[in-house]
């Protein structure tokens, strides 16, 4: 009998970075600036409506198929509120479990063996897992170092018959840039000059900061009729551990999800499908908010990594600070976060994790700032204390 019984396609992706890195934060009491996960709940007010929902048995048993009405109706009501967008509720939305079902049904529902999927790296993990899943061939086009930004011209040179879907992220995981309107206008004329459909993960759509403006590519002229938008409750309103997610979009697109998502996790979270739709209809206030207490968290963290002597990239949106160590006069994410977590019990994720081999990012790190800051700052003091040494 052989040793490992995982198909060959699927071995890259046996083991999860965010897996290990939490291990070790756990074995070592470090602090956790890995994982993207807030250490405070969100709005008292969509914590209440799921113990109503739960109290009073509605969506303890499972809910519809692609997702209570409720939901359904809140999300296509949120594009048109922010982005202007006409979806219908009925038959251009599906719930789904996080983002990344969303995701992953959205690949598989459109890919198969022989076919392409472009994106930009650095990605998140999820991506290149469902890429192989599927059979298709991942395609990673690097994002230009040192300001991570799209690379239009390798976008357009990295295009082949067999290309069929772009998948997108913005704003993006892990660099923290959101795409400009006209980043998004040149990719957009790839798209539709080459006819390919998008799938375009937007789960940190609320996340954005100073003039950063996130701009769903479905609202540019012909992008509609071909983008699957995904969405994630939990990035909205910090209740990442529900994993209430979505894709919509248009009718054909989300027919094609829906078939291939029923067999996945089938349904989910009930109740948290429904305080999800309270939340979406929160005032612009609780956006707007949100936003601002990320911020302050985001110019801590980034004030004092620069201090220490990395070079910080700009965060424009998401929960994430990206820097360079290399003026530290490290070369490997790997073996920095690995020694951080042993030397100063902190923990953050290496970049290394999130690009396509031969892309070489090994010289930048992830940092986590959704903390408290109080949290922040223990974690500021202790790599600046214990190893940089005190400046």
């Amino acid at each position: 009998m052989p040793e490992n019984f995982l198909v060959p396609k699927m071995r890259p992706h046996a083991v999860s970075i965010f897996a290990e890195m939490s291990r070790l934060a756990v074995e070592t009491n470090s602090i956790n600036l890995g994982q993207g996960f807030p250490d405070t709940d969100g709005p008292q007010e969509i914590k209440d409506e799921a113990i109503r929902c739960i109290q009073s048995g509605r969506g303890n048993q499972y809910p519809p198929p692609h997702g209570f009405p409720e939901l359904r109706s809140a999300i296509s009501a949120h594009q048109k509120r922010f982005y202007d967008l006409v979806v219908d509720p009925d038959t251009g939305v599906v719930a789904t479990t996080g983002a990344s079902e969303a995701i992953a049904a959205s690949l598989l529902a459109l890919i198969e063996v022989g076919d392409e999927v472009v994106f930009f790296d650095p990605a998140f993990d999820v991506y290149r897992a469902a890429i192989d899943l599927s059979g298709a061939k991942p395609v990673g086009i690097p994002l230009t170092k040192p300001n991570f930004r799209p690379d239009i011209e390798a976008l357009a040179q990295a295009i082949t018959p067999a290309t069929k879907v772009l998948l997108l992220n913005s704003p993006h995981n892990p660099s923290g840039i959101v795409f400009n309107f006209e980043e998004l206008s040149a990719i957009a004329a790839l798209v539709t000059t080459h006819n390919l459909i998008v799938i375009s993960d937007e789960a940190y759509e609320h996340l954005w900061f100073d003039s950063n403006r996130h701009i769903p590519i479905s609202t540019l002229p012909g992008m509609f009729e071909r983008t699957i938008t995904i969405g994630s409750g939990g990035k909205c309103f910090s209740f990442t551990g529900w994993k209430v997610g979505w894709a919509s979009g248009p009718r054909a697109l989300i027919t094609a999800v829906k078939a291939v998502r029923q067999h996945l996790s089938y349904v989910s979270g009930g109740p948290f499908q429904l305080a999800i739709a309270h939340g979406l209809g929160l005032p612009d206030r609780h956006f707007t908010e949100f936003r601002r207490d990320l911020g302050v968290k985001r110019d801590q963290l980034s004030a004092e990594l620069a201090q220490m002597g990395m070079r910080v990239i700009p965060t424009e949106g998401t929960y994430f600070v990206t820097t360079d160590i290399s003026p530290l006069g490290y070369t490997d994410g790997f073996e920095f976060t690995r020694m951080l977590a042993k030397k100063c019990q902190v923990v953050a994720i290496p970049h290394q994790v999130f690009t396509e081999s031969g892309h070489d990012f090994k010289e930048y790190v992830r940092w986590a700032f959704c903390k408290k800051p109080e949290v922040l700052t223990e974690a500021a003091t202790r790599i600046r204390t214990i190893f940089l040494g005190s400046n």
